[in-house]
């Protein structure tokens, strides 16, 4: 319900003056109305609208409850105090609560049916503790790989001052990097005559070779068994099971 503010406008009596055929008649009907500009800063205050907590600052507030009251809550308890003494939304609740006991500075239990949530100032105390610790051993450990680089850097730079002649070296190594890419792709437009490639040829075809005449020769003491076992012509056992008639080994 909006609260009770000052109407933009006074009524005032009008005045009456003769009317024209006898009697009187009252201007505006009796009333006249005049602006009061005081009312209107009154309702402008109604469009604005408080600003909602963040979801950091409820998460903090609910952390307040633990720590303030140092006991042991139900989701329902939690969302019948956290509107009333932090003005946390009690839809909002449960969310919250499942961050804090997520990031792990809520405890929680089922006893029985029920869940059982707790928090208390020490074991936050001792997690900041250890958190320091943590972050200031890593802070060490970079600092000291941050130096071991620095003095690597320093150690490095030696030798390779920018001078005259370390340039022209760079200049002729670039020179020759080049000069070996170039040299090696014309090597690979011949490598089909290169001894060791032509040796490892030789030596794929004369593997592929015995692998033919290997199974060229099971196809024929398959033949051989078919015709002693069944009495088949060689030329029916070739057409029945597309055997070329001229199938020999490689020579």
């Amino acid at each position: 319900m909006l609260p009770e503010t000052p109407l933009p406008f006074h009524v005032v009596p009008a005045r009456f003056v003769p009317a024209a055929a006898g009697g009187v008649r009252a201007l505006g009907e009796g009333r006249r109305w005049k602006l009061n500009p005081s009312a209107f800063c009154s309702c402008s205050n109604l469009n604005s609208k408080k600003k909602g907590l963040s979801f950091e600052e409820k998460r903090a507030r609910m952390m307040e409850i633990f720590f303030e009251t140092k006991d042991v809550f139900q989701l329902k308890d939690l969302e019948k105090i956290a509107p009333k003494e932090k003005g946390i939304t009690s839809m909002s609740v449960k969310e919250i609560l499942q961050s804090l006991v997520d990031d792990g500075m809520v405890d929680t239990d089922r006893i029985g049916t029920s869940n059982y949530f707790w928090a208390f100032p020490s074991k936050a105390l001792h997690a900041r503790k250890r958190k320091l610790e943590e972050l200031e051993s890593q802070f060490a450990e970079s600092s000291q790989k941050k130096e071991a680089l620095q003095k690597s850097i320093e150690k490095s730079k030696i030798g390779r001052e920018d001078t005259v002649d370390r340039a022209a070296l760079l200049k002729e190594l670039a020179a020759l990097r080049q000069k070996k890419e170039q040299l090696k792709t014309e090597i690979d437009k011949y490598r089909e005559c290169d001894p060791d490639v032509v040796e490892e040829m030789r030596q794929t075809n004369q593997v592929a070779k015995e692998a033919a005449n290997r199974w060229t020769d099971n196809i024929f003491s398959i033949k051989s068994w078919a015709k002693r076992k069944f009495g088949f012509e060689e030329s029916r056992i070739d057409k029945g099971f597309g055997i070329p008639e001229d199938l020999d080994y490689i020579d």
